[in-house]
């Protein structure tokens, strides 16, 4: 196998020679390719495409129509902003779609565009009711007084927040006694009457802080309730807990029922089937545990019984939607470091559903990462791998077979070298079968000698599969000339439920141990110059590299850490959402009975043995990894005297937004590697 291997990458280097490679700038203008939903007669499929202007530093987004047969895209929106389809009129066939906050209409071709609404403030989250007689929409609204300067009003030019329980900030913001909440209002053609605030009086966010999305909220078929998902927690038990809960208003007696009140971890993503006999939800168990397993839950309003789809199946649930027949529910799930389409199939009596009834239907090196819509036997997907950005993709139902829709970036892919992308099985200090995918330079010669990276996962416990990222890209380090190792290592969903609980309160342990084994095995290739070992990854794949620095015993010439945890005590003492630290640290550092994660697994505690360059990334309003931990590490590396750079970025959270600083993230981390190894 090995043989056949190295035969396709010399016939890769010898077709490639003349092709470019992948360079920063190009990988910012990839189009970016996400599904919306397909037209009403079912013949076209609807998305969206960013493409990014660096020199104005933002994105620009229009609509676009494709058959669903195939052919040329036709683009529908030109307007300067981004547009997002909030439904189809399946009478008319139209189009409802936002636009700078208000509501717009077209026909399907884009034609006859029509202001719908005119709102001062504008509108988030819409969702019109089933009978189009009801507009749902999220806003923020101030529950929580004197949290600042309003305190002292004689006071004008004071500029300060006062607290007085956790929670006081999260993720990038601040708390300022605002929150979330959803609101519905009669709506006849555009002219939306007096809403009314399902959360009255309530500090609580719908959708969920910081990432969640319209997603939490939904209509019932009857129009006659709402449908959200909220964590109803203030303060200290918000900051440690995951417990958010399923509530559903009705617009009759405006009363609010708790669905899911005693199941105590994380419950999200409501749905109801077509004619609103079932509810379907994503349920986790634990309270506290954020990677928990997830599992698609389902309400049977007929027998009033709720069932556990996937209780018996070994992987975790993503995302979820019915098929259009109400016979099945199709969802996406990481199995071995890809991620897939499944289908259950659905017992009349869902007591009878078990394993059994789950039957994956795609095969394949590559992540299927949205569900777009169904028609018949055809399912519209995005898909990416490790070379290739989003686009959409027709899956057929029974065979598992896919065909291409959109080819938005198939130009410029045209002259860019591939990598070659080798799944290798790798055995782990205690015996066990480890994913590792290696990803080779475009035109790999394996008679020569690479310089390799290994790179560490953050999360810890999310997946390392086939994904493509503006920033962590696989296929853009390796056309620098790097070969980059990936391991599944211990945490990561996709290799079963086990596996994936093995990290909590073991993050400087096995999952170091699988790193190394990794690194270890591919050095035995010829093609591998031990002597040129990088280590880089970010936030607990960065908390990662502070670790490797003080354990790796000469194996690396290099470091960077992006974001990453250095002194786990610091970081309890001012990270926000503390039942992650909880769960995975062990609890608080004080006590007597101090969680040994503080000492054992704890990058600082290692800094005596750092004697390698290292590049410390950190960006300026990341809450969940806060600023002292980069400058600590930069500091200590400093006064070690060790060669040592410091990336801040003031305005970057825990990732990098902007497209100019990924740029300069993207420069300083090459030219890192280039100095240092």
């Amino acid at each position: 196998m090995k043989k056949i291997l190295f035969a396709g990458l010399l016939l890769l280097s010898q077709q490639s020679w003349a092709q470019k490679s992948m360079t920063p700038e190009l990988l910012w203008k990839l189009g970016r390719v996400s599904g919306e939903t397909l037209t009403a007669d079912q013949k076209n499929v609807l998305f969206g495409v960013s493409n990014y202007d660096l020199a104005a530093n933002k994105s620009e987004r229009n609509l676009y129509s494709i058959p669903l047969t195939g052919g040329v895209a036709k683009q529908i929106t030109t307007t300067a902003g981004s547009e997002s389809i909030l439904t189809v009129d399946q009478k008319t066939g139209k189009l409802i779609y936002t636009y700078k906050g208000q509501l717009f209409d077209m026909n399907a071709d884009g034609s006859a565009i029509k202001q719908l609404t005119n709102e001062k403030e504008g509108l988030e989250n819409v969702i019109l009711s089933p009978n189009k007689d009801y507009i749902l929409f999220t806003k923020d609204v101030p529950i929580i007084k004197n949290v600042g300067n309003e305190k002292y009003p004689d006071l004008p030019k004071a500029n300060a927040l006062i607290y007085e329980d956790l929670n006081y900030r999260h993720w990038d913001t601040w708390e300022d006694g605002k929150y979330s909440h959803v609101f519905y209002a009669p709506f006849n053609n555009g002219n939306i009457g007096e809403a009314v605030d399902i959360m009255k009086d309530e500090p609580y966010d719908t959708p969920q802080k910081p990432s969640g999305g319209i997603e939490d909220i939904t209509w019932s078929p009857d129009g006659k309730s709402i449908i959200y998902v909220s964590k109803k927690k203030y303060g200290k038990a918000y900051a440690q807990s995951t417990n958010t809960d399923i509530y559903k208003y009705d617009i009759a007696n405006k009363q609010t029922y708790n669905l899911t009140d005693g199941m105590l971890g994380y419950d999200t993503q409501p749905l109801f089937n077509k004619d609103g006999s079932r509810l379907a939800w994503t349920s986790m168990v634990e309270d506290g545990y954020e990677a928990d397993k997830n599992d698609i839950m389902v309400f049977d309003y007929k027998t009033n019984v709720c069932h556990n789809l996937t209780k018996d199946w070994d992987e975790t649930v993503a995302s979820f939607v019915w098929s259009t027949d109400q016979s099945k529910i199709y969802f996406l799930a990481v199995e071995k470091g890809t991620e897939q389409l499944f289908e259950i199939t659905l017992n009349k009596d869902l007591s009878r559903n078990t394993a059994a009834n789950i039957k994956r239907i795609t095969q394949g090196r590559w992540d299927i990462n949205g569900i777009v819509g169904q028609s018949g036997n055809t399912m519209v997907v995005s898909r990416t791998d490790m070379n290739h950005a989003a686009e959409l993709f027709k899956v057929d139902l029974q065979t598992g077979n896919l065909s291409a829709l959109t080819k938005v970036n198939e130009a410029t892919y045209a002259g860019v070298a591939m990598s070659e992308i080798e799944a290798k099985t790798i055995k782990t200090t205690d015996g066990k079968d480890m994913l590792t995918w290696v990803i080779y330079p475009p035109g790999f010669d394996p008679a020569k000698k690479y310089p390799t990276l290994l790179y560490c996962q953050g999360g810890p416990q999310s997946a390392l599969s086939q994904f493509y990222s503006v920033r962590w890209n696989f296929q853009l380090m390796a056309a620098q000339g790097y070969i980059v190792v990936a391991p599944n290592r211990r945490g990561m969903p996709g290799n079963g439920v086990e596996w994936n609980k093995q990290i909590s309160g073991d993050w400087g342990g096995q999952a170091m141990k699988d790193y190394l084994s990794a690194i270890d095995e591919i050095s035995k290739e010829p093609y591998v110059d031990k002597n040129r070992l990088g280590c880089v990854g970010a936030s607990y794949g960065g908390y990662s590299v502070f670790m490797l620095a003080g354990i790796h015993q000469n194996r690396f010439k290099t470091f960077i850490s992006h974001d990453g945890l250095f002194d786990l005590r610091s970081w309890y003492g001012t990270t926000e959402e503390l039942f992650f630290a909880n769960k995975d640290i062990g609890g608080p550092y004080w006590g007597d009975n101090s969680p040994k994660s503080y000492k054992d697994f704890n990058p600082m505690e290692f800094v005596k043995n750092w004697n390698t360059p290292i590049m410390i990334v950190q960006g300026g309003i990341d809450y969940r990894v806060p600023i002292e931990q980069g400058l600590e590490a930069f500091q200590a590396a400093q006064l070690k005297g060790i060669k040592s750079k410091l990336l801040y970025l003031p305005e970057e959270n825990h990732w990098v937004l902007s497209g100019q600083n990924g740029i300069v993230w993207q420069r300083e981390f090459f030219s890192w590697l280039k100095e240092t190894l």
